[in-house]
């Protein structure tokens, strides 16, 4: 068996050294589809020699470049922190848990088991039946929520859906005269920046582009806008191809979801402008709506079916009242500026009427501030009538 370490790892270091292995596997986020993000330090004699994260399906998984990365021997008789249980069969990329070997790793220390069926435990038994130390559980709620896009793909085939919105403190996320650009400040709007680029795709309805002509896509950094998707959800073909979305030079990532209401000529401009388009059924007739709508079910059903794993919706207010009538939503990210816009506003979720006793109802996970305004980040309470 290889040496071990000088100083076999605490508890307290086990925890200090998964802190670095998810803060790498942070680094990958929004770019692992349909592979999840995942982190990995390798430590010896009480310091990091190597770090490596999964940065694209197809690339190195995270072990093995953090392996990579170590100088010669120095993973002889060290611990690998990793974010999720290394795998153990071959993709399109050789098992983690063979190249763990191989470097001579004497320990290695997991947040979390995969919930692939085809994963699920067998890196661990290798691990374990070749000698090698194996400690799991450490920070797993904190890794868990990392992956939670990954692991709902994995179970479900459907992505982890984030709703997104910013709003006044009467609840309004336009004005009377429908303005509602800026209702959050700079600090909010870097932080939404921040969730697109841990997103794969971002979709809204029609309504929010012919408004605002979002861009919709990550800014800044190297590879600006890349590999994240947008969507835009027309049912009639209301967008005409010369919104932004088709029109910035990025319109190979711009798909539209729409139904048969849309006539032909306008799905071969949104084609001809390079963006995808893809028919969904209509949702069920429904005295709420003021117009036609799609099957939302559908639409998630396609972005799984795409390998999307996290997928955020910004709104608007029909969008928005939909989903989470529906209890479509997981998480509910709410942002709130210190401002009233009063009579005649459009309200965030004013497009359903929901009666008070089978109101949809979240439960508060935290409040942050950014600048001015604050974050709620909330999750559809369990109690809730009709929670799914």
């Amino acid at each position: 068996m290889n040496a071990p370490s000088e100083r076999r790892p605490s508890a307290a270091d086990d925890r200090r050294w998964m802190r670095e292995a998810l803060a790498e596997a942070r680094l990958g986020e929004g770019g692992t589809r349909p592979n999840p993000p995942v982190g990995a330090v390798l430590v010896r004699d009480g310091r990091i020699v190597a770090r490596g994260h999964h940065a694209r399906a197809g690339g190195p998984h995270a072990e093995t470049a953090c392996l990579a990365a170590a100088p010669a021997d120095a993973a002889r008789g060290a611990t690998l922190y990793v974010t999720l249980e290394p795998c153990s069969t071959a993709g399109r990329v050789g098992p983690c848990t063979e190249a763990i070997l191989a470097a001579g790793v004497s320990r290695v220390v997991a947040a979390t088991t995969d919930r692939n069926p085809r994963h699920a435990g067998r890196g661990f038994a290798v691990l374990r039946g070749a000698g090698v130390e194996v400690a799991e559980g450490v920070l797993r709620d904190e890794a868990e929520a990392m992956l939670a896009p990954f692991f709902r793909h994995v179970e479900t085939g459907l992505p982890f859906v984030t709703l997104k919105m910013a709003q006044s403190l009467d609840g309004a996320i336009a004005d009377h005269a429908g303005a509602s650009r800026w209702i959050t400040g700079p600090e909010a709007r870097a932080e939404v920046a921040a969730m697109r680029r841990r997103a794969d795709v971002v979709f809204v309805g029609a309504g929010t582009v012919l408004a605002d002509d979002p861009s919709l896509l990550r800014k800044g950094g190297e590879g600006e806008g890349l590999p994240g998707m947008r969507c835009v959800l027309d049912a009639r073909g209301r967008i005409p191809p010369t919104a932004r979305i088709f029109s910035d030079g990025r319109a190979a990532q711009t798909i539209v979801a729409t139904s048969e209401l849309c006539p032909e000529s306008r799905i071969r401009e949104w084609r001809a402008a390079g963006a995808d388009a893809i028919a969904l059924p209509l949702a069920a007739p429904d005295a709420t709506r003021r117009g036609p709508a799609l099957d939302l079910r559908a639409l998630l059903r396609a972005f799984g079916e795409a390998g999307f794993l996290h997928a955020l919706c910004e709104g608007g207010a029909a969008l928005a009242s939909a989903l989470v009538a529906e209890g479509l939503v997981d998480e509910l990210d709410l942002f709130v500026a210190p401002l009233a816009l009063g009579g005649g506003s459009l309200r965030t979720f004013g497009a359903i009427p929901f009666d008070l006793a089978s109101a949809p109802r979240f439960a508060l996970l935290a409040a942050d501030r950014f600048g001015a305004d604050l974050r709620l980040r909330l999750v559809p309470a369990r109690d809730r009538p009709g929670a799914v």
